[in-house]
């Protein structure tokens, strides 16, 4: 990786985009040796996780030696409280959908640098692509048709189905977080929303993607998504085009308030508990 020695956001975009396409094509090959030699679910997890980790924390230890790292495969430290520029990553974002050798798993590079994310990308190997602020736009929502609500292909949370029953919207279910936000992007879903316990590194790289393309990106309460905190947990995200943010965070407010007058919360449980 000694071809992004150079300083500048240009600089980490390029490396952001680089990082996160070879780890994509390297799970990509494992994936497909896997499942050519039938490796247990269980195995191919534990080395998508620990390959990526170890190929990304090797570039970047390489290319950005200064930088800290968070990174959802390794410990923690807290010298990345006190850095300017903090690498935020997920190695190998939906093990699960990897591992059963499908196609909606992600790869997230981002960078938090001073407070902002001024770089990131998301590789989605199984579609051949990668996503960063270069990613051609796609044509807005049609009114006429169905709006619809990215939502997790084996648990959606009960806050995305009531919202989805309050706009009339159809529930497109598939895997990992960055797969989702993904296809908001990508044009194949038009909202994005999680209330079901995230991350930092579930959603850094999207959120810099999707807001570097003119995407809103927020809290469920619609307050700002803020990285590099002590406590990594980022339990909620909405995703969507600009033009609907208003609506979405109006029925989600009401949804909220509405179920604050019920015992157990059961919209804001995957809020304030992990």
């Amino acid at each position: 990786m000694n071809g992004f020695s150079l300083s500048g956001v240009q600089a980490d975009q390029q490396l952001a985009r680089a990082l996160a396409e070879q780890a994509g094509q390297m799970l990509l090959r494992l994936q497909s040796e896997a499942v050519r030699d039938h490796v247990p679910a269980h195995t191919l997890k534990d080395l998508g996780d620990a390959s990526s980790e170890k190929m990304l924390s090797t570039w970047l230890h390489e290319a950005r030696p200064a930088d800290a790292i968070l990174s959802e495969e390794a410990q923690d430290s807290s010298r990345r409280l006190g850095a300017s520029r903090v690498w935020i990553i997920d190695p190998l974002d939906g093990t699960k959908e990897f591992s059963e050798g499908r196609s909606d798993w992600a790869v997230h590079v981002a960078l938090w640098n001073s407070g902002e994310l001024t770089a990131g990308a998301v590789a989605l190997p199984g579609l051949g692509t990668v996503l960063d602020s270069g990613t051609p736009l796609p044509e807005r929502p049609d009114p006429s048709k169905p709006f619809r609500l990215a939502v997790s292909r084996s648990r959606p949370s009960p806050l995305a189905e009531a919202l989805a029953s309050i706009m009339n919207a159809e529930l497109v279910p598939m895997g990992s977080a960055g797969y989702k936000a993904g296809a908001v992007i990508r044009g194949e879903a038009d909202a994005y929303l999680h209330s079901g316990g995230q991350y930092e590194w579930d959603s850094a790289a999207p959120v810099a993607v999707a807001m570097s393309l003119g995407f809103h990106a927020s809290r469920i309460d619609g307050t700002p998504l803020c990285y590099n905190q002590p406590d990594p947990y980022l339990p909620d995200l909405l995703l969507c085009h600009q033009e609907n943010a208003g609506e979405m965070l109006e029925s989600i407010d009401l949804l909220l308030k509405t179920n604050n007058t019920r015992p157990n919360g059961l919209f804001m449980d995957g809020m304030y508990q992990r």
